[in-house]
């Protein structure tokens, strides 16, 4: 199935950017995570989404570093780990590792004239460190943060924002998010949603669902070649 859209939109982290790499890189060095680093990755972000979402509905929005650092806080206390790891952690976050397929998925798609950009959580200078230390930002016509606007996904206004930014309609643009709701979030406003669905997970069941599933990022050039 292909679509002919002008547009891809990518969220960034777990979609273009591998959450867990800096837990994985910490273990690298420090022996005591090594055998908890990827339940210590997965509990920081679980609760770094889970703030989002609470501090969307209470209308008490800070920027994705602090929420970061407060789920990141939350997680050494659960397992029983030094606070000194929060600040070697907070860097190593900046310099996240781009999925190994994804280099290669921009620059097809953007040599077949398909503008791509981010629309991330992500406050603009871990955005910006994370393209940088990628070295994707050739490939992006923009990196758009909800800071814009003052609250997470998946609220209307972040996804509204991408439009008003880049000048086109919904049907335009593909939006691609490793996170379920982000997608069925963007399905509702309008975009051709699909979810990166690297851990094999059930769809979630909410209203609306994306277009497409797809294992990685990889077959996505294909699925967008122009007619």
């Amino acid at each position: 199935m292909t679509h002919t859209l002008t547009h891809c939109i990518f969220d960034a982290y777990g979609t273009l950017f591998d959450v867990s790499a800096a837990a994985r890189r910490l273990a690298a060095q420090d022996p005591a995570l090594r055998d908890i680093w990827q339940a210590m990755a997965e509990d920081w972000r679980r609760k770094q989404l889970e703030y989002t979402w609470l501090r969307a509905i209470m209308g008490d929005h800070t920027d994705f570093r602090a929420v970061t650092a407060e789920a990141l806080d939350w997680t050494l206390e659960r397992h029983g780990l030094p606070a000194a790891l929060h600040s070697p952690l907070m860097a190593l976050y900046d310099r996240l590792d781009a999925f190994p397929e994804v280099p290669a998925m921009l620059a097809t798609l953007t040599a077949r004239g398909v503008d791509c950009a981010i629309l991330s959580n992500g406050a603009p200078g871990m955005l910006a460190s994370a393209v940088a230390s990628a070295g994707i930002g050739a490939h992006l016509v923009a990196v758009l943060s909800v800071e814009d606007v003052g609250v997470f996904k998946p609220d209307a206004r972040v996804y509204a924002l991408a439009c008003d930014r880049l000048g086109i309609a919904p049907g335009a643009a593909a939006f691609v998010s490793s996170n379920g709701w982000d997608a069925s979030g963007a399905a509702r406003f309008g975009f051709h949603a699909i979810w990166v669905n690297r851990g094999a997970a059930p769809v979630d069941r909410l209203p609306h669902r994306p277009a497409l599933v797809l294992p990685d990022l990889s077959p996505l050039p294909e699925l967008l070649r122009p007619e």
